[in-house]
């Protein structure tokens, strides 16, 4: 047996016995055609978010239970069990949210989610379109919280709900937490914008330096939180060494002097936000 499937059979347990993987939990399969087939799927129909979730399922990570195990069975990990037991409502309770102090992530995670109709609880149902079982294993508490932070990952980063924000974002993630779900339909994702526009929009650079962001920021999940939306944005993004998508913004330049609407380059589009691990 692989260190990999020991890992994933194993009976760890928190101090409160919350197991590390329930033995029911099926081992995860790796499908490389799977993914390739759901990826096809997420391009002919970009509203149907579950796609998403279905090429992470495809293409589950190796390093995925040492990254729970790192941080579930640590103190830091019981300390946000106990206060952030899971994200959603904390990151839709707008009103609570709102009393923090302006210029904060707070209110620009605020802004972004209600200018967008968004909500935390909308990227749980779409989840739940998969009818995954549930677990309560730290193994799902750590994946929900990896979904959770997604928009947050917007607002932090600065890039956008546009097809190419949303390929900067994933990188990001690959960047934070490596898996081939987040490179496949990133870097695809990108291949798929330069071959449909005829652009000189600088794109691969672009996904590039939001990968080399994603890999210098320390991982978003494992932070608590609350402080960070309680903190100043641009003193979280200096904390967080996430400088200005320059290469980003240069695209959405050249584009709209080309004649071309960033936020419309695919045709009518929902971008896909799931943020499995």
């Amino acid at each position: 047996m692989t260190a990999y499937q020991n890992a994933m059979t194993g009976t760890e347990a928190a101090p409160d016995g919350t197991l590390l993987r329930d033995p029911r939990r099926p081992a995860p399969k790796y499908s490389l055609r799977k993914a390739f087939g759901h990826f096809r799927d997420l391009l002919e129909d970009k509203e149907e978010t579950s796609h998403v979730f279905k090429i992470f399922d495809s293409l589950p990570s190796k390093e995925f239970p040492k990254r729970v195990r790192r941080l579930a069975l640590s103190e830091e990990g019981e300390r946000l069990r106990r206060e952030e037991p899971f994200l959603p409502p904390i990151l839709d309770d707008h009103e609570t949210l709102r009393t923090m102090p302006e210029g904060s992530v707070a209110q620009a995670y605020c802004d972004f989610m209600e200018a967008e109709g968004l909500s935390a609880a909308g990227l749980v149902a779409e989840a739940d379109k998969l009818g995954r079982p549930s677990y309560g294993d730290l193994m799902e508490w750590y994946g929900h919280r990896s979904r959770d932070v997604h928009d947050l990952m917007h607002v932090l980063t600065g890039y956008g709900r546009d097809a190419l924000g949303e390929q900067c974002v994933l990188l990001f993630t690959h960047g934070q937490q490596p898996s081939h779900g987040h490179l496949l339909i990133g870097y695809a994702g990108a291949y798929n914008i330069m071959k449909m526009i005829d652009s000189r929009a600088p794109v691969w650079k672009a996904c590039r330096q939001a990968h080399g962001t994603g890999v210098a920021c320390p991982p978003l999940v494992d932070l608590p939180i609350r402080l960070l939306l309680e903190t100043q944005l641009e003193d979280a993004r200096e904390l967080l060494r996430i400088p200005e998508p320059s290469w980003y913004r240069e695209c959405h330049r050249i584009w709209r002097e080309e004649g071309i609407d960033p936020y419309d380059l695919l045709g009518k589009q929902s971008a896909p936000e799931a943020m499995a691990a």
